[in-house]
């Protein structure tokens, strides 16, 4: 079983900031890329931003510049430092494996996520 623990949303005024973090416990953690992915009404889910086991980053061209991607191997924690907040950027925010989800892992589809946590920007 795969554990995903998003927090760290909330309610910011346009222009603000906000730190997510997800907990992702279990072994597998060191080995993988780790991505936040972020659904909006009306829209697929969508990578926002992800680290390499490496930690080089990327990120989609909606939030470069704007959100920072870290993750410390330690804790078995990824986090996604995120300023200058827009409308747009309004969401479920959730963290996953971009390697491993969708696929077929050991005969099982790996399709685990966590609850997620709620950004909301107001203008």
């Amino acid at each position: 079983q795969v554990q995903l623990v998003e927090s760290g949303g909330g309610l910011v005024q346009t222009g603000g900031s906000l730190r997510l973090s997800c907990l992702a416990p279990g072994s597998i953690f060191k080995y993988n890329d780790m991505a936040w992915y972020r659904r909006t009404p009306g829209r697929p889910r969508e990578l926002v931003a992800r680290v390499f086991t490496t930690g080089s980053t990327s990120y989609s061209r909606s939030v470069e510049g704007r959100f920072t991607i870290s993750r410390d191997n330690a804790k078995n924690e990824v986090y996604l430092q995120m300023d200058n907040l827009k409308p747009e950027d309004t969401g479920l925010y959730y963290c996953n494996y971009p390697q491993l989800v969708g696929k077929i892992i050991g005969g099982a589809l790996f399709d685990y996520w966590g609850q997620g946590t709620q950004v909301t920007v107001s203008t």
